[in-house]
């Protein structure tokens, strides 16, 4: 007698755990398992214990979904559109990081692409996107002036465009959390590092750094202003910029830096000229890149949670194509300010310590 063939091992079928794998595992249906990995609609009127029952099961038994059966099933992609000004930048890849950690963990994928703020590729990246069935887009420091064909939600957008919600720092807030801390310092000569044009953050932030600085009575002087040009997204975008402001002859004891980089270019500046930071010029970054702390010295800056805005970006555009909840017209997220090593007294009130110190020694030793 010929006995059976064996059955092959390694198989793509071997093992397999299906939706009805599950359902049977705690006693269900499988549609009821479905829709809860799934998170439709019908998920709804699911109890919250089972969900996560569900979910417990699915990892325990190393559920993978079929993302094409879903994709054929429901009609759908599950796929968002990111539209970046710049994928190599710490400030991009630190938000993109975020779209990507939220996406993940709903099955859901994305497709990026770098507009370099030219007008022209934006348009046809968002058509070319279309083409590929993505279900919403999310743009990282890109001004949109006019509504996309689907849901849209822009990290750092600011102009009120119907469709669109924009994630929004609250730049007079940041504006004041960095110049109250130089004038506490005793700095009242500050200069200031203006964004480039192109940056969709740089009107606004300027904006609110000169409505701050009135209200705190520190002048604007434009002498000791200048402004960014350029797209290199290294802190060699700072160096020369800084270098012009020294050459003005122009006396200050403070720099307030659009971004991080800017700051970072800026102390190599001011080092080459025989200049000491904080004891000659202190200096003030924006954003809290990764490298901020480990610049030499630590930068004092602005926080941006950038991972957390991305992640935020990620929730809120899936919560509209899932149509859960309202759609808002902006998101407003609270900056953080991180002092670090690179501000210190200005260099006339620290003069000031420095004679009271000796004072109050000499003082002591005569008693």
């Amino acid at each position: 007698m010929t006995p059976p063939p064996k059955r092959k091992t390694g198989s793509r079928t071997d093992g397999k755990v299906t939706l009805k794998t599950i359902a049977e595992h705690l006693g269900l249906t499988a549609g009821t398992v479905s829709a809860a990995l799934n998170n439709s609609a019908a998920a709804r009127s699911i109890p919250e214990h089972t969900k996560n029952r569900i979910i417990e099961a699915a990892q325990e038994l190393n559920y993978r979904p079929n993302f094409f059966a879903r994709t054929l099933r429901l009609k759908r992609t599950y796929t968002i559109g990111v539209i970046a000004e710049e994928i190599g930048d710490a400030y991009g890849a630190l938000i993109i990081s975020g779209i990507e950690e939220y996406l993940r963990k709903n099955n859901y994928f994305f497709l990026t692409v770098i507009h370099r703020h030219d007008p022209k590729l934006l348009q046809a990246y968002a058509q070319m996107l279309l083409t590929r069935g993505v279900e919403g887009f999310i743009t990282t420091d890109t001004s949109i002036q006019q509504k996309l064909a689907l849901p849209t939600v822009a990290v750092a957008g600011h102009q009120p465009v119907e469709g669109v919600t924009n994630i929004v720092l609250d730049h007079k807030r940041a504006a004041r959390l960095a110049l109250e801390h130089l004038q506490g310092l005793g700095h009242e000569n500050i200069a200031f590092i203006r964004g480039q044009t192109i940056s969709s953050d740089s009107a606004v932030r300027w904006a609110a750094i000169c409505e701050v600085a009135q209200e705190l009575g520190i002048p604007i002087r434009p002498e000791l202003t200048i402004q960014l040009e350029g797209v290199d997204s290294t802190p060699a975008i700072g160096y020369p910029f800084a270098k012009q402001l020294l050459g003005r002859k122009e006396h200050f004891t403070a720099l307030f830096a659009y971004n991080d980089i800017s700051a970072i270019g800026s102390i190599w500046a001011f080092r080459e000229a025989g200049l000491r930071v904080p004891e000659d010029i202190s200096i003030v970054g924006f954003d809290d890149i990764p490298g901020a702390a480990y610049a030499n010295p630590g930068l004092t800056t602005v926080r941006q949670p950038l991972v957390r805005m991305g992640q935020i970006a990620a929730q809120t555009l899936v919560d509209q194509i899932e149509e859960r909840g309202e759609n808002v017209q902006e998101i407003a997220i609270e900056p953080e300010f991180v002092v670090r090593e690179s501000t210190g007294p200005a260099p006339q009130r620290q003069a000031r310590v420095n004679q009271e110190r000796v004072a109050g020694r000499s003082a002591t030793e005569g008693l």
